[in-house]
């Protein structure tokens, strides 16, 4: 049931960014769906996809925001700054209350919740040799992931230094 909130909340805030006058709100209420996906991931026992989300859509809000700001000030203009500071306190009050309902949820350190986690713990270093766990699972059963999640990030800074960087100069000779 909580997936389906966090969905249809999804949607509508999706919506709401497409009709939004404004590139600012837009981008916030973008940002809005990516942690929505961030509580769907938390849901579905996928904290590490969580937190990579929540990472990735740090970034890319602090770039839209950056590349939006000096072309979209309407807010700023009309004299509305009571209603977006009241709606960032609004947006920060629902994240800290989420976040601390997602690590409340959380297990205590060491119990594993499911068969597989539970063999990781017992059979990753007999198996695969190796001297800790952390390096058996993420170097022998998970190289494939590791290395996609590495291409993305790598890909995500060539993204932003793309996005900041300052033009060069043009030789006139």
């Amino acid at each position: 049931m909580e997936l389906h909130l966090i969905l249809f909340f999804m949607i509508c805030v999706a919506i709401a960014a497409i009709q939004m006058q404004d590139l600012i709100s837009a981008v916030i209420s973008l940002s809005a769906v990516g942690l929505g996906l961030c509580l769907a991931f938390l849901l579905l026992k996928a904290p590490n996809l969580a937190i990579t989300q929540l990472v990735v859509e740090i970034l890319c809000v602090v770039i839209l925001i950056r590349a939006t700001i000096k072309k979209d000030l309407p807010l700023v203009r009309d004299g509305r700054w009571f209603f977006n500071t009241a709606a960032a306190f609004l947006f920060i009050g629902f994240f800290l209350f989420f976040a601390y309902s997602a690590l409340r949820e959380l297990p205590a350190f060491g119990a594993p919740l499911m068969r597989v986690s539970e063999w990781y713990l017992t059979e990753a270093s007999s198996r695969t040799g190796a001297t800790n766990i952390v390096t058996a699972i993420t170097l022998n059963f998970r190289s494939l992931d590791a290395l996609i999640e590495a291409s993305l990030l790598f890909a995500g800074i060539v993204g932003v230094l793309a996005i900041v960087r300052k033009k060069g100069k043009v030789n006139e000779e």
